[in-house]
């Protein structure tokens, strides 16, 4: 080694855990456990622009062999983690996508709720007497396009959504006797879910659900004072004591899956351990996950920046109450945390934020084919619909658009594999602009990911358990680099 060689920053990022020190490899999504040797390599060219062999040589005699420092250096120019005069391995090609393999159609079955929640984004929505229905032929015509798109897929899924989507129960049958019936004649499994108020739940649907093993998520907002602050009736009047009543027959009544509760953060409310508590503990939901309003046309209900860094240092409180459940072999719930943890166990590795448009689409009354379920009603432009089919090219410009994070703030942050630049339709409420990354996330979501590494790892070597009964089946695997000499975990 007569030349010399360069940090790449963008490639690595360490994280002290305690009394270890992680790396995380940014291109992979993978993680490692740091000896002290190859975390005093890493820091003499993180401090150093170009390093030697000379300036190996006096760095490190004395203190280590010279055939230990040249194996972790291999390891880290295999790594793209530095470089020296031999070229990179090219850069890979700009993403091109062609297909779309649809797992999931999202019918949005009636643009009509009978609450008039303050934060509510859908552009659609209307009152119950002014609700537009969604008719049995869209429906129809949605399932055979999810199963003609998704031929590939062993197993889909149809999800209801509204409005209030229980508002539609005779679509709702319809839909779902149609699509176990296509499924049975194409030999697919076939899920159905829907996000409720609670509202409209009686015996007979909760054992309707129940039969089809629908996945069931409540908007509910934590306890009475919390949720009734916006979640009320049309004519104003907090809806805490109908939606606890009917959310608790439902957990007493339904078994077919766990059913989890969804959470809108909005000005004021930051204190989600205490709403985690109520939900979980008092009400008894299997999980519960938060969703932070920092953007909209009513920013009366937007967090301020003080009241969001409030929320994720909170959200960090109850991700320490998932850290000492996990290390019992517990899940506290936390859908947020865990989320992150199936990411890095899996090693997951994101072009795009999402799969909306790719595996995902949703469906309006009228049959047009919108990016998700948040954009039906809104300015942004419709990629087909049920009778013409999906229109790939202008789908697929935009989505190549959204994964070329040249010129974008994405191109360099470390946890540019795991956001991807955020929520799609958090872009087109904050900037108006549907293909700028979420910035004002951020420093947050960094940090926020830096304490999920944390986390994460002190699962993994104290319970590792946890990941093949709680995240997954597969077993944990070495990836086979030699400079913890470990790696930690499944995501290489």
């Amino acid at each position: 080694m007569t030349t010399g060689l360069q940090y790449i920053a963008q490639n690595a990022h360490d994280v002290i855990v305690g009394d270890k020190r992680i790396l995380f490899h940014i291109p992979t999504t993978s993680l490692f456990d740091l000896d002290e040797m190859s975390g005093d390599i890493l820091d003499l060219f993180k401090e150093k622009t170009n390093v030697t062999q000379s300036d190996m040589e006096l760095h490190f005699k004395g203190r280590y062999a010279a055939d230990q420092v040249k194996g972790v250096v291999e390891d880290f120019l295999d790594m793209e983690i530095i470089k020296g005069d031999a070229l990179l391995r090219p850069a890979p090609p700009k993403i091109k996508i062609e297909n779309y393999p649809l797992s999931t159609i999202i019918l949005n079955v009636n643009t009509g709720c009978n609450l008039g929640c303050t934060y509510c984004y859908k552009e659609d929505l209307t009152t119950p007497v002014k609700g537009e229905l969604m008719g049995f032929d869209v429906a129809k015509k949605s399932i055979d396009l999810l199963l003609r798109e998704g031929k590939s897929r062993d197993r889909v899924n149809v999800v209801f959504f509204g409005g209030e989507p229980l508002s539609n129960m005779p679509l709702i049958r319809a839909a779902v006797d149609y699509a176990e019936s296509r499924c049975q004649e194409e030999g697919k499994k076939v899920d159905f879910s829907l996000t409720t108020n609670a509202t409209l739940l009686t015996e007979d649907i909760i054992d309707y659900l129940n039969d089809h093993k629908f996945g069931i998520a409540i908007s509910m907002d934590g306890p009475k004072a919390i949720h009734d602050k916006n979640r009320k009736t049309i004519g104003g009047k907090g809806t805490y004591d109908v939606v606890s009543k009917k959310a608790k027959m439902l957990l007493e009544r339904y078994t077919a899956r766990p059913v989890g509760a969804r959470v809108t953060l909005t000005a004021g409310v930051v204190d989600v351990v205490s709403i985690h508590n109520h939900l979980k503990y008092d009400l008894g939901f299997a999980e519960v996950g938060f969703a932070p309003v920092t953007s909209g046309d009513m920013t009366l209900y937007n967090l301020s920046n003080e009241e969001l860094y409030d929320v994720f240092q909170n959200m960090k409180k109850l991700g320490e109450h998932y850290l000492s459940e996990a290390l019992e072999n517990r899940n506290n719930g936390f859908s947020n945390m865990h989320q992150m943890m199936t990411d890095l166990y899996e090693g997951t590795k994101k072009s795009l934020p999402c799969g909306a448009g790719i595996g995902l689409l949703a469906v309006d009354h009228e049959g047009d084919l919108n990016l998700c379920h948040r954009f039906t009603g809104s300015d942004i432009e419709k990629y087909g619909s049920v009778d013409t089919g999906i229109k790939k090219k202008e789908l697929g410009a935009f989505l190549e658009g959204r994964a070329d994070r040249e010129g974008t703030g994405c191109k360099t942050c470390r946890i540019r594999n795991l956001c991807s630049g955020g929520c799609y339709h958090e872009s087109y409420a904050t900037y108006d602009d549907i293909n700028m990354p979420t910035y004002h996330y951020c420093d947050l979501m960094r940090d926020w990911i830096d304490f999920g590494i944390g986390v994460y790892s002190k699962i993994l070597h104290e319970n590792p358990r946890y990941f093949e009964q709680h995240v997954s089946p597969r077993t944990l695997l070495n990836t086979g680099r030699t400079f913890n000499p470990t790696a930690m975990g499944e995501n290489a």
